[in-house]
């Protein structure tokens, strides 16, 4: 009886239950299009200010200043009398009327106190904004500068002046965004012997900026 030739090294080799792979892969399918539409937006936002970031110098943008002035009420002038801590709020009467009266809201923003004047700074997203009182005859100065819409959303691309809201959510949205990317690639290496360029391309998406970060910045 002739000798049969030994079984292939792929034949001995146990592949995984095709249920199984089939099970996971769905699982990465729907964590991948799940992170992708929760970061879609915050993406496009994120890719568009890198580019009006990275090329600020050409963007021209005119500063809107806007400037008031007038005098504190006597009434409320007393509220900023005596000691204060360094760097307590302006009391609510006296910030409810530079609101009303001059289109500024200092409300909850830390004050510096000095002898001679409170100041309270109110920077935002593509805003600078201060209030300057007088604690001896109530004069009020308050400016606000406006730096345009694009200025505005690249100061969120940084987290500039933007407060605990949007501090969590760039945390909310970096986390989105590694489950996107991390889930695309187990998609590409379960993918990848039907794709041969895959991993040729993940390799150049490393070490392109690599090698610019060694060897072209200066």
């Amino acid at each position: 009886m002739p000798d049969r030739p030994p079984p292939s090294t792929a034949a001995r080799t146990p592949r995984p239950p095709r249920k199984a792979r089939a099970i996971w892969l769905r699982q990465l399918h729907t964590w991948h299009w799940i992170s992708a539409a929760l970061s879609l937006t915050g993406m496009m936002l994120f890719a568009v200010t890198g580019l009006t970031l990275n090329h600020a110098a050409s963007i021209g943008a005119e500063p809107r200043v806007t400037q008031g002035g007038g005098v504190l009420p006597a009434a409320l002038l007393g509220q900023l009398k005596g000691p204060h801590d360094a760097k307590a709020p302006l009391p609510d009467a006296v910030a409810r009327a530079i609101a009303d009266r001059y289109a500024i809201d200092p409300s909850g923003h830390a004050a510096e106190w000095s002898d001679e004047e409170v100041y309270v700074a109110m920077p935002s997203p593509g805003t600078d904004a201060w209030v300057s009182i007088d604690r001896g005859n109530g004069r009020v100065s308050t400016e606000t500068t406006w730096r345009g819409w694009v200025s505005y959303l690249n100061d969120l691309h940084k987290g500039r002046n933007t407060g605990d809201a949007w501090f969590w959510f760039i945390d909310a949205f970096a986390v989105a965004c590694l489950i996107f990317t991390l889930t695309g690639l187990l998609l590409l290496q379960l993918h990848a012997r039907h794709r041969p360029s895959t991993w040729p391309l993940v390799g150049a998406s490393l070490a392109i900026p690599v090698l610019l970060a060694l060897f072209l910045i200066h």
